[in-house]
């Protein structure tokens, strides 16, 4: 094994809390026109419907919140609700960096051996703040990030930064889109769950490939990539 990426977000700082918050404020904006469980349903459509045009990230989210207020209130809603939604989606994109446990260490810990790649999604410019302020950048021999996760970009970013994802691993919390098309793509996907899960993310693990690994925290990845190099697979 040659080369190593790392997701992002929720993988090795806290996001999804910030934006479930934000749903919860949402919610309360709209609590006279819609009940929540509604409300949220409705929320997660207009993000799937939007995730071609706007892509991953808070802007795209703001977008969508801001429409399902239209389409819940028939276009009545308030002025001052759009203001506070558009206020709390620039809110957002202030949050200070939080690493989760372990995640400093880990990657510390395999630069000195591999080459290490960060592969995220979202904003541009809201994922380089948040790799500037982490403090892990000098850490990762590339940066990578992609409008989608999917078996083909994995296959182009390995072998640009590597020897081919057959040579690579990927680590992250997303079953959907950092374990499963790394594994399609022939290499080691492993899943670093983090508790808050995007519905959007969801995807049944690939239990039958041998190059699937699950961990319960970062914190055990270097023991786990030398049981796997020891093994000669």
């Amino acid at each position: 094994m040659t080369t190593i990426g790392f997701d992002a977000d929720d993988t090795l700082w806290h996001n999804e809390r910030f934006f479930r918050m934000t749903q919860d404020r949402f919610a309360d904006l709209l609590r006279d026109y819609c009940e929540a469980d509604h409300l949220m349903e409705r929320l997660l459509e207009a993000e799937k419907r939007n995730i071609s045009h706007y892509g991953f990230g808070i802007k795209g989210f703001v977008l969508s919140m801001i429409e399902t207020a239209l389409d819940v209130t028939g276009d009545r809603v308030p002025g001052p609700v759009i203001r506070a939604l558009v206020d709390a989606g620039q809110e957002m994109l202030q949050h200070p960096i939080e690493l989760l446990p372990h995640a400093q260490e880990a990657v510390e810990a395999i630069a000195d051996t591999h080459r290490v790649l960060l592969i995220t999604k979202g904003d541009l410019l809201d994922q380089e703040r948040k790799l500037a302020q982490s403090g892990l950048g000098e850490l990762f021999d590339g940066v990578e990030i992609v409008s989608a996760k999917t078996q083909p970009v994995y296959e182009e970013i390995f072998a640009r930064h590597g020897d081919g994802a057959h040579w690579g691993m990927m680590i992250g919390n997303s079953m959907k889109s950092d374990v499963v098309p790394m594994v399609q793509a022939g290499g080691w996907g492993v899943h670093v769950p983090h508790g808050l899960e995007w519905e959007i993310e969801r995807a049944d693990p690939p239990h039958d490939a041998p190059r699937f690994v699950q961990l319960q925290d970062l914190g055990g990845l270097r023991a786990q990539i030398d049981r796997i190099e020891q093994s000669g697979d």
